[in-house]
């Protein structure tokens, strides 16, 4: 079964991205490497971390904004649960969410999951060529969500459609160049359908 090895991001300043992401409490789940290419708009992802409650929300929210992130959706309750949206100073999005509305403890920052969310033209024809290529579907809710078993990872693998994934990022869908992320893994080297590029992991 095909593995996800590591997210890369890219970024002008690498160094001040990784910093970032440390602070934030991302740093054992991403890479950053240097990039100059051009972009713009939305990138076409986003990173969604999964707490427990929402003072974690709250918590990592604080963390994102005190490291340099701004704020796109403020954190707040929904049909859902409770979560909001930062966007890092290198331009990545993400997102921190909890199902529960209440909290059952103290606060703290700690990650139940971390998902790579691609939005993409078609999830359908997404699932296909991913599936062509070892990955093997968790979940699937027809063209509106499909989630891959990547359990050796740190990061699970996501599929929306790009302007559902926009919308609830707060952002317009439309984006230009470069998408700033590289995903590693056991699957080979290839480009998908929407120009994300992977690269096969160092053994």
């Amino acid at each position: 079964m095909t593995s996800l090895g590591s997210v890369i991001l890219e970024a002008d300043d690498p160094a001040a991205a990784m910093a970032f992401y440390e602070a934030f409490g991302l740093g054992p789940y991403v890479d950053v490497r240097a990039s100059d290419a051009p972009t713009g708009g939305f990138r076409g992802f986003a990173l969604s971390l999964v707490v427990s409650q929402p003072g974690n929300v709250d918590a990592f929210m604080n963390a994102a904004v005190d490291a340099g992130a701004t704020t796109l959706k403020p954190a707040t309750k929904s049909f859902w649960g409770y979560g909001g949206i930062v966007r890092a100073p290198d331009g990545t999005i993400c997102k921190i969410a909890s199902s529960k509305k209440k909290d059952t403890g103290p606060a703290a920052r700690e990650i139940d999951q971390v998902a790579l969310l691609l939005g993409v033209a078609d999830v359908k024809a997404s699932k296909r060529f991913y599936v062509e290529r070892g990955l093997a579907v968790a979940k699937s809710f027809g063209g509106k969500y499909v989630e891959f078993d990547t359990p050796s990872s740190a990061v699970t693998l996501a599929l929306y459609p790009r302007r559902a994934l926009a919308k609830d990022a707060g952002v317009p869908q439309d984006g230009t160049g470069s998408h700033r992320i590289v995903i590693r893994g056991d699957a080979g080297t290839f480009t998908d359908p929407d120009g994300f590029v992977w690269e096969t992991a160092s053994r």
